[in-house]
C-alpha cells in the first residue's frame, strides 16, 4: 500500500464536522456560547451551498444542532468533547494503485499536548468512528499529531512546525528523521518543509503551539500563501518576516523552490485576551468555491477573497465571519475535514461495461455516511 494525502483542491465526497459540546473553548459565558453556535453553523450552512456537509452531534445536542444547520446537513449522533475536527477527526488519504479505496489514518491525539484544561478521550474515537461510517481502511500511527498540523500539495510536499511534531508534549522521543518517516508511510510525504514555529497568540494557553495551517498554505504545487501581519505593533509582524525569509529558501518535493504569496492579516490588533491572531490562510477549499473566514473589516476580507479567487481560479470565496471560532482558538480550516472523492477503478468500470445488465448510474444508489443508524 503507498498511501497519499491529496491535495484540498482536489474533489471532495464531502466535509465532516463535529457539533460543540460544553467545555473551556466553548466558554462560559451563554451570549458567547450562542455566537459560538451561530459561527459553526453559519460555516457548515455555507459549506453546502458546494458540497455535502456531515457533522457529528453529541446527543445533549441534537435538538440545537436541528434548530441551528440547515436541513442539508447530515447530522450523525456521536459521544463529543472536543470538537476541532481537523485535529481529533481522520486524515484522509488514497493509494493510487487501488482506486476506489479509501484510508483514514488515526493520528494519537492528546488534545494538543495534554494541557490540564483538554478533555479528549471522546474526540480521539472519532477518527476510527468516521472511518467505519466511510468504509476507509483505517491507517493506524503512533504519532502525536493533528490535521491543522499538516498541510500537503498532493505531490509529496508537506508543511510541518519544529514546535508542534517536535512537541516533548506530544512525541518526547522523536526527531526530525522519525517524524518524516512516518509521514511518508501515512500520507506519501516526500519532503518535508519544516516551519520553526507557528503564530505568536498558538503558544498561549489555548494555542495548539504552532499550527501551520493558521500560517501557510499550498494552494498549489510551487506556490504558498503565507500569513503576512503589516503592522509593526504586532509581534507577528516580526515572526511573519522571518517565516517568508525561511520559506524562500525551501524547496517542495520537486525540487521547485516557491513562489509565496502573501495574504495581509486584517486591521484588528487586539481583542479581550491579548495580540490576535487572525488569519485568512485558515480558510477551507472547497468543490467549486473557498470558504474564506472574516472579521468584521469590509476591505481587508474582500482583499483576501480576491487573493483567495486568484490563488484558485475557477472557485468563488465566500466569507464567515470567524471572529467567535478564533476566540475559541482556531478558525475555519480547524473545524473541517475533507474527506476526497475517490476515482472509479478501471477493472470494477471495465466489468460492468461488459455486464449484460447495464450498470446503474454514478451515486444514483448510494447511501450516505450514517444513513439508517
Amino acid at each position: 500500500m503507498a498511501w497519499r494525502m491529496p491535495h484540498e483542491g482536489d474533489p471532495h465526497e464531502r466535509t465532516w464536522m463535529a457539533f460543540p459540546n460544553e467545555g473551556p473553548t466553548l466558554g462560559d459565558d451563554p451570549a458567547e456560547q450562542e455566537r459560538f453556535y451561530a459561527a459553526w453553523a453559519a460555516v457548515a450552512n455555507a459549506v453546502t451551498g458546494f458540497e455535502p456537509v456531515t457533522m457529528l452531534v453529541d446527543p445533549s445536542k441534537l435538538d440545537r444542532a436541528r434548530r441551528m444547520l440547515s436541513s442539508d446537513v447530515e447530522l450523525i449522533p456521536a459521544p463529543v468533547d472536543e470538537f476541532w475536527f481537523r485535529d481529533h477527526g481522520p486524515t484522509f488519504v488514497v493509494d493510487d494503485d487501488r482506486p476506489g479505496v479509501l484510508g483514514a489514518v488515526d493520528w494519537v491525539f492528546n488534545g494538543w499536548g495534554a494541557p490540564e484544561w483538554a478533555s479528549w478521550t471522546k474526540a480521539a474515537e472519532h477518527a476510527r468512528f468516521t472511518a467505519g461510517l466511510t468504509g476507509a481502511e483505517v491507517v493506524s500511527s503512533l504519532l502525536v499529531n493533528e490535521g491543522g498540523g499538516i498541510h500537503v500539495d498532493g505531490e509529496g510536499t508537506v508543511l510541518v512546525t519544529e514546535t508542534v511534531q517536535l512537541d516533548p508534549r506530544r512525541n518526547p522521543f522523536a526527531d526530525k528523521a522519525r517524524v518524516e518517516a512516518e509521514l511518508a508511510r501515512t500520507i506519501g510525504a516526500t519532503k518535508a518543509v519544516w516551519l520553526p514555529r507557528g503564530l505568536t497568540r498558538d503558544y498561549d494557553e489555548f494555542g495548539t503551539n504552532g499550527h501551520v495551517d493558521i500560517v501557510a498554505t499550498i494552494p498549489a504545487p510551487g506556490r504558498l500563501l503565507l500569513h503576512a501581519q503589516q503592522n509593526p505593533e504586532h509581534p507577528d509582524f516580526a515572526v511573519t518576516r522571518r517565516l517568508r525569509e525561511h520559506l524562500s529558501a525551501q524547496t517542495d518535493a520537486a525540487g521547485r523552490p516557491f513562489e509565496i504569496i502573501d495574504l495581509p492579516a486584517p486591521g484588528t490588533l487586539r481583542d479581550h485576551e491579548g495580540f490576535v491572531d487572525y488569519s485568512y490562510v485558515n480558510h477551507l477549499v472547497v468543490n467549486g468555491g473557498v470558504i474564506a473566514c472574516g472579521f468584521g473589516e469590509d476591505r481587508a476580507d474582500a482583499q483576501a477573497r480576491e487573493i483567495l479567487e486568484e490563488a484558485y481560479p475557477g472557485r468563488r470565496a465566500v466569507t464567515v465571519d470567524a471572529r467567535q471560532i478564533f476566540a475559541g482558538g482556531g478558525g475555519i480550516h480547524c473545524i473541517t475535514q475533507q474527506q476526497p472523492a475517490l476515482r472509479p477503478d478501471p477493472d470494477e468500470r471495465s466489468a460492468a461495461g461488459s455486464s449484460s445488465e447495464a450498470a446503474p448510474a454514478a451515486d444514483t444508489d448510494r447511501t450516505a455516511p450514517g444513513e439508517g443508524r
